[in-house]
Order: C-alpha cells, then structure tokens, then sequence
C-alpha cells in the first residue's frame, strides 16, 4: 500500500488485503474538509451504481467525522 503522504507509510494493511503498489488516501476526521470529502465519495458511489447501504454508511462516518472536536487545515 503506497500513501500519498510519506508521513503515513507506517499505517500498514495487517490482513495483507491492499497490494504492496495500490495507491490509498487517507482522511482523518481533524481535517476540516473531511466529512464533506466523505459525503463526496458517497454520492459518487451511489451515482456509479453503487450499494446504497454502502453510501449510507459513508455518510454515517461523514457525520462522526464532522463530529470530531479538533479541526485543522491539511498540511504535508
């Protein structure tokens, strides 16, 4: 798993699920953007056809991020 950030290459996939070359993103609930970006992703999952229980979930975790008390600006 290859993190855009090189700060977060020590977060690793224990269960071996993610090839060691499959690019991922990261977003962590103190982003100020961060349940907007999630919401995002949600609606252009159902668009695509797909599970909408999936996009509800998203959205779900969305507020739990928009919940998380300490925001900031992203940085690199």
């Amino acid at each position: 798993m290859r993190h855009g950030r090189p700060d977060y290459n020590r977060i690793q996939d224990a269960e071996g699920r993610i090839p060691a070359d499959e690019p991922v993103f990261l977003i962590r609930g103190q982003d100020r953007v961060a349940g907007d970006a999630v919401r995002a992703w949600a609606d252009l999952h159902e668009r695509a056809g797909g599970d909408p229980e999936v996009s509800r979930q998203a959205r779900e975790w969305a507020r739990q991020m928009d919940l998380w008390p300490k925001k900031k600006s992203t940085d690199l």
